[in-house]
């Protein structure tokens, strides 16, 4: 094996280091995400338990129960209007903070650290700080804030209409340093000389917005959109620490359909059922990824 090694050439040896190397992170795909979901589609054919060994065909029965399921169908609402009323907010709100940021010739790193720190910062613990936020009077700092303007206190995770934009807003701040950030890539990858060329035209700054820096970072947007949606559609842990219990209260108006699959899978051993919607979850990422892609490449 050595010899036959030693004979090939300088390329050959490249390409068979490089097939080495690529074994290692293809072998932790195939092992860990890519069985695992082919495994997902037979058992949303199945009735498992997953205590015992042994899966039961059913064929379409898990899917057929979606239907008639009033949960799924609410979780599967709530889970668009995650994706609806987030992301526009996160994208618009992270354009308007880079736009700006662009400007800036001095402490922009600093600028940028502090809009990244709370991306970088977990999950779990941005959800608890902000369900303390949310407290009633005496305890929470809203509360507090709307009680010294002679406010009326709100209930905010207790309520079935304020509970969800009352998770969306931390899921918001945290998102938009991660956008900031490649919202400005974007913009410092516009050539300077398109923007003079526009000033000797005359063109004032709501046309060099409009007809310069928004085309040219549509690249940009496409991906932070499909980046965006995926992480929306898949929203778990901020409902599953700020609601009671981690049941996406009240009512299931705040629960989503990733917190669903959980509980059917974890909790209730419903393994069958949760792997027909993780399938289902699969198929809507896909087709909605494709569409915007089209859509957006398009325009």
């Amino acid at each position: 094996m050595k010899i036959r090694f030693n004979k090939l050439s300088i390329e050959q040896k490249k390409a068979v280091w490089a097939y080495i190397f690529l074994f290692v992170p293809l072998t932790f795909y195939l092992v860990i995400r890519i069985y695992p979901t082919f495994s997902s589609f037979y058992i949303s054919f199945t009735d498992w338990d997953i205590v015992s060994s042994e899966k039961q065909f059913i064929g379409l029965e898990n899917y057929q129960k979606m239907v008639n399921d009033p949960v799924f169908l609410k979780t599967l609402v709530n889970t668009f209007r995650y994706v609806i009323f987030g992301l526009p907010v996160n994208l618009v709100l992270s354009f308007i903070i880079a736009y700006n940021l662009n400007k800036i010739k001095r402490g922009l790193g600093l600028y940028r650290t502090l809009y990244f720190i709370p991306y970088m910062t977990s999950l779990v613990a941005v959800s608890w700080v902000w369900r303390w936020l949310y407290q009633p009077l005496p305890l929470g700092f809203f509360n507090n804030l709307l009680s010294f303007f002679g406010l009326a206190q709100q209930p905010f995770l207790q309520s079935t209409s304020q509970a969800l934009p009352s998770i969306l807003a931390p899921t918001i701040w945290a998102e938009i340093g991660f956008q900031v950030i490649i919202f400005l890539a974007g913009l410092k990858g516009i050539p300077e000389l398109l923007y003079e060329a526009a000033d000797i035209d005359g063109a004032d700054n709501r046309q060099k917005l409009f007809k310069i820096t928004i085309p040219l970072l549509r690249p940009t947007i496409i991906f932070l959109v499909v980046m965006g949606t995926i992480k929306y559609l898949r929203i778990f842990t901020q409902v599953y620490t700020m609601t009671y219990q981690g049941e996406g209260g009240p009512l299931n108006s705040t629960k989503p359909l990733v917190l669903y699959i959980y509980n059917n899978a974890f909790r209730s051993f419903d393994m069958g059922y949760a792997s027909a919607m993780t399938v289902v979850l699969f198929v809507l990422i896909l087709c909605i990824t494709l569409i915007q892609l089209k859509v957006l490449e398009e325009k």
